[in-house]
């Protein structure tokens, strides 16, 4: 079905929309300075934040629902508004259990409709280039921290804390509702002008897995659990990158930013690099790539002792964590369909829920064996990585297994 419609348009403002969205991850920045508002401790505060990610897969759910219904501009409309309301009743709380709805529930809430509905409407806009599409609108949301967080810190300074929440709030309804206004739902069956399907995606085109038949296939737990390896290690420096900095390799408070902001970095152009690469190679060489880049960023990380062997490790990773958040939208759509394809991304997004839970606990409860000491946590996750690349062989078997009962089936 060929449609005329601008669709790097629509790209576009998705990726400026999760930049906004993207802000909830610079919930460190508002943390110590809302400590000292309500006189709590920081673990009180941060449970907001933990709160905030816990419900990732409903919300994701929630979205991918309204995309595959066609109502990508609606969910980007709830979310929205769900979102820049939340950071301005966070501004407004005058106590931390009001942050644990504010910022935890309605943001959270809001950001993951907003996340996933960007994220299915790419990927269906750009059946030709999935790896590449996914990978910038996810880079959008990566980045969100490296814009947002030189902005909080000039409010918090100015105004302090709560107006900066205020005015940050405001200033995301603006700009999420207003480029909503560009975003348009692919049409069902899109295919860009002078593009027609590989012969291969064909042969499985009338494959649609809705997402209850989807979690009964073995295919779908091995794709959860390469997501969740995956994302684990990213997790993990993601949660402790400035500690590590500080407390392994001697780095003050401000040159450890410095770090956060290159890993950071590294992570968004992981989403737009290993997606475009995956679109080439394909995503089981791809996947290849990355756990065994992962090991030895995790092997040079445990056994240097030099900021600058610590710089390229965790430029490593961050690198991994994104192309790893810029593939799986790929895979899913691949795997199981374009019809259902919202709904069953925020399922299998369940993958990254479990390395964003497990991931920090896992680094916080070695270094803390340790003395502060973090080098086992990059063991186990060599470890782990390695599962991932045994696992992405059982993937690409079962991926070969493939169905000629199943393509009957949908049929």
């Amino acid at each position: 079905m060929n449609v005329q419609l601008n669709r790097w348009r629509i790209l576009i403002a998705s990726t400026i929309i999760n930049i906004c969205v993207g802000a909830i991850y610079a919930f460190s920045i508002f943390a110590l300075p809302l400590t000292k508002v309500f006189d709590v401790t920081m673990p009180d505060i941060m449970m907001a934040f933990t709160i905030n990610a816990a419900i990732s897969p409903i919300p994701m759910i929630l979205g991918g629902k309204l995309v595959d219904k066609g109502g990508a501009k609606k969910a980007v409309f709830i979310g929205g508004a769900m979102f820049g309301l939340g950071f301005i009743l966070s501004g407004l709380a005058t106590a931390p259990w009001m942050l644990y709805i504010t910022y935890g529930v309605i943001t959270g809430i809001g950001q993951g409709i907003v996340y996933s509905s960007t994220i299915g409407n790419s990927v269906k806009l750009f059946p030709d280039k999935r790896g590449l599409a996914a990978g910038i609108v996810t880079a959008g949301y990566g980045g969100g921290t490296i814009v947002i967080a030189p902005i909080a810190n000039a409010l918090i300074s100015s105004n302090g804390v709560q107006s900066a929440l205020i005015t940050l709030g405001v200033a995301f309804l603006v700009i999420v509702l207003g480029l909503g206004l560009l975003v348009k739902p692919a049409p069902a069956g899109y295919a860009p002008e002078g593009w027609t399907p590989p012969a291969a995606a064909a042969a499985r085109g009338g494959v649609n897995i809705p997402w209850n038949e989807m979690i009964k296939k073995p295919l779908f737990y091995v794709i959860a659990c390469l997501f969740l390896i995956g994302a684990l290690s990213g997790m993990m420096v993601t949660a402790n990158a400035s500690v590590i900095g500080q407390k392994m390799f001697g780095l003050t408070a401000a040159a450890a930013a410095l770090y956060v902001s290159l890993y950071s970095l590294s992570n968004c152009l992981g989403r737009v690099f290993w997606g475009a690469v995956s679109d080439r190679i394909g995503r089981v060489k791809c996947l290849l790539m990355i756990y065994l880049v992962i090991s030895a960023m995790m092997l040079t990380i445990a056994l240097t002792s030099s900021v600058a062997g610590f710089a390229v490790a965790i430029a490593g990773i961050g690198l991994c964590f994104g192309g790893t958040m810029g593939i799986f939208p790929s895979i899913v759509g691949e795997k199981f369909g374009m019809k259902y394809y919202g709904v069953n991304y925020g399922v299998t997004f369940i993958g990254y829920s479990g390395a964003a839970f497990f991931g920090p606990r896992i680094a916080g409860s070695v270094a803390a064996a340790n003395d502060g000491n973090f080098t086992n946590a990059f063991y186990i996750a060599l470890v782990i990585s390695l599962v991932g690349f045994a696992l992405t062989f059982v993937y690409k078997a079962m991926e070969k297994q493939k169905p000629e009962p199943e393509v009957a089936k949908a049929a």
